[in-house]
C-alpha cells in the first residue's frame, strides 16, 4: 500500500474521530456552564447534540460516498478536511447551546466523508486484505479516542475551549499534508445518481445484492447498542464513580490505546484465522455479557480494568464490513461505505437520546441506577445475537 496517502487517510480518521473524543470529557461541565443545569439535565443535551451529529452522517454520507464515486475521492477527502479545520475554530469560538448545536451540525456533515476513506481503502486493497485494512481504519478511530479524549481531559485545566484549538491546529496541518501526498485511487467513475444519493434510495439499492439486507440488519442493531458508550460514559462515570474530567479522559484514552492494539494488530491474526462468520459467531454474545457486567459495576478500578476488554467485542465491525464489501462490486464500494455508515448514524441518532433519557430517568432525583444504559444496550446486543446465526450464514453464502 502508498504510505503516504495512507498515513493522511489514516491521520483524517483520528482527527474526526477526535471529533468525538475531544468533547466527550468536557462536555458535562461546558453544558453545565452555558445552560445553567445539573448533571442529569445535562445529559439530555449532550444527547441532542450528539444526534444531530449523527443525523447529519445519516443524511449526508450516501450522498458523498455517490460523489466520491463520481468525482473521485482525493477532492472530497480534502473539502472535507477543510470543513473540519473551520468547524473546530467556530466550536472554539462558541459559547451558546445553539453556537454548539450549529458546530455539531457541521462536523457531522464533514464527518460523513469516512465512508469515502473506507472507499479508499477498498480501492488499494485485494479482496481477501479488505477487513484487514479496514480494520487499519477502526484503529485509527480508536487512535482517536486515544488522542481526544486525552487532549480534552489535559487541556480542560486551560478552559474548556482549549482543545478545540488544539484539534483546528491539528487538523489544518494534515490538510497541508493532503494537498502535497493524496492521489486519486477512483478507476471507474460512476454517474451521479441522485435518487441513489439519499439514504433511503442507497440503501434500496444495495440492499439488492444478496446477503447484504441480512448484514445491514445486524449491523444496525450492533451499532445502536454499541454507540451507549460515546453516549453516555463522561455523564455515567461521573454519577456512579466521582471522576472528573482528567479521569473521563485517561480512560477513554486506555479505551481508545485498546482499540488500536486489537484494530490495527490483533484483527490481523483473528480474522485471517478464524474467518468473519466466526468471529460475528464468538464477539457479538461477548458484547452482551461485557455490556451486563458493566451495568453493575460498583468501582472505579473495575471498570478500568474492563475498559479494555470492551475494545476486544470492536472485532465485530471489520467483520462484518469485510463481508459487506465482498458482496458488492468493485465500483459501488463508496455507496455501500456510505450506506454503512448511514446505518451507523441512525443507529447514533436514536442511541444518544435513548441512553441519555434512560441514564436521566435513572438518576433523577432519588433514583441511582447510572449502570441502566448500559443495561438496556445489552439488551440490544441480545438482540443482534438472536439474529446471527441465520444472517452471518446467508452472507457467508
Amino acid at each position: 500500500m502508498p504510505r503516504l496517502p495512507v498515513l493522511f487517510i489514516l491521520a483524517t480518521v483520528v482527527i474526526e474521530s477526535m471529533g468525538i473524543g475531544l468533547i466527550l470529557p468536557v462536555m458535562p461541565s461546558l453544558l453545565r456552564e452555558v445552560q445553567g443545569v445539573g448533571l442529569s439535565e445535562a445529559a439530555v443535551w449532550g444527547g441532542v447534540l450528539s444526534s444531530s451529529y449523527a443525523l447529519m452522517q445519516f443524511l449526508f454520507s450516501p450522498a458523498i460516498g455517490n460523489l466520491s464515486d463520481r468525482f473521485g475521492r482525493r477532492p472530497v477527502l480534502l473539502l472535507s478536511m477543510a470543513v473540519i479545520f473551520l468547524d473546530y475554530i467556530l466550536m472554539a469560538l462558541a459559547h451558546t447551546i445553539w453556537l454548539l448545536l450549529i458546530g455539531r451540525i457541521i462536523a457531522g456533515i464533514a464527518a460523513a466523508t469516512m465512508s469515502t476513506a473506507m472507499a479508499f481503502m477498498a480501492d488499494i486493497s485485494k479482496p481477501e486484505e479488505k477487513a484487514a485494512n479496514f480494520g487499519l481504519i477502526s484503529a485509527g478511530f480508536g487512535l482517536g479516542f486515544v488522542l481526544g479524549p486525552a487532549m480534552g481531559g489535559l487541556l480542560a485545566e486551560l478552559g474548556p475551549r482549549a482543545p478545540f484549538w488544539a484539534a483546528a491546529m491539528l487538523s489544518g496541518a494534515n490538510l497541508l499534508f493532503g494537498l502535497a501526498v493524496l492521489p486519486e485511487t477512483l478507476r471507474r467513475q460512476r454517474p451521479f445518481d441522485i435518487r441513489r444519493a439519499n439514504p433511503l434510495g442507497g440503501l434500496r439499492a444495495v440492499t439488492k445484492l444478496p446477503g447484504l439486507g441480512a448484514l445491514l440488519t445486524l449491523w444496525f442493531f450492533y451499532q445502536v447498542a454499541n454507540w451507549v458508550y460515546p453516549a453516555v460514559w463522561a455523564y455515567f462515570t461521573q454519577a456512579a464513580f466521582g471522576w472528573e474530567e482528567r479521569m473521563v479522559g485517561i480512560s477513554l484514552a486506555v479505551y481508545g490505546i485498546s482499540m488500536v492494539v486489537v484494530q490495527g494488530g490483533l484483527i490481523r491474526v483473528v480474522i485471517p484465522r478464524l474467518g468473519e462468520r466466526r468471529v460475528l459467531a464468538w464477539f457479538v454474545p461477548y458484547n452482551c455479557v461485557l455490556l451486563f457486567c458493566v451495568a453493575f459495576v460498583q468501582h472505579g478500578w473495575i471498570m478500568l480494568a474492563l475498559t479494555p476488554l470492551s475494545a476486544l467485542g470492536a472485532l465485530v465491525q471489520p467483520a462484518i464490513q469485510g463481508l459487506a464489501s465482498r458482496v458488492a462490486d468493485d465500483d459501488a464500494q463508496g455507496e455501500l461505505q456510505g450506506v454503512l455508515a448511514s446505518i451507523t448514524a441512525i443507529a447514533a441518532i436514536v442511541s444518544p437520546l435513548l441512553m441519555t433519557r434512560i441514564f436521566n430517568l435513572a438518576t433523577e432525583g432519588t433514583r441511582d441506577f447510572p449502570g441502566a444504559p448500559f443495561l438496556a444496550a445489552a439488551a440490544l446486543m441480545c438482540v443482534a445475537w438472536g439474529l446471527l446465526p441465520r444472517k452471518a450464514s446467508r452472507a457467508q453464502a
